[in-house]
Parts: structure tokens; C-alpha cells; sequence
């Protein structure tokens, strides 16, 4: 297992040697894993939130190009163009 090292100031390192049965890496090895697991639920909220806003403004353009389907809008562009 790989050792991480963190520094305290004198003050909190003398409050933690008075709890000295306290498992000080146990304790931090959980609060990493807290934070861990917060930010990937985060990161995913705001997945969930950008694909939301992609899907709503697909829609707006479905809407606004008379509902018709990517390759016909883009086959007519096309057409337009080449006339």
C-alpha cells in the first residue's frame, strides 16, 4: 500500500498525539474516500446536467427546421447550395 504524507501545525499535531488511541490514518483514509465518492457523484450530476441542456437545445433545433431529421436539413442545405 502506498504512503502519502500531510502536514499539521504543532498545534493540531499536539491536540492528535492526546488522542493518540485514534487511528489518525484510518480516520483520513475515510474522509479521503468521502470525498472521493462526493465529487464523482458531482461530476456526474453535472454529466447529467450538460447532457440535459445538449438534449433540450437538439430539440429547439428540431423544432425550429420544421422537425425534420439531421440528414434531410443537412441535404437540403446541400442542395441549396449547389444550385
Amino acid at each position: 500500500m502506498p504512503t502519502i504524507t500531510i502536514r499539521v501545525d504543532d498545534d493540531l499535531k499536539r491536540k492528535m498525539d492526546e488522542l493518540s488511541y485514534i487511528n489518525w490514518s484510518e480516520i483520513i483514509r475515510r474522509k479521503i474516500e468521502e470525498v472521493i465518492e462526493e465529487e464523482s457523484i458531482r461530476k456526474r450530476r453535472k454529466d447529467v446536467k450538460r447532457i440535459e441542456q445538449a438534449s433540450a437545445k437538439s430539440y429547439e433545433y428540431f423544432l425550429n427546421y420544421g422537425g425534420k431529421r439531421s440528414e434531410e436539413t443537412v441535404r437540403e442545405w446541400r442542395d441549396k447550395n449547389w444550385q
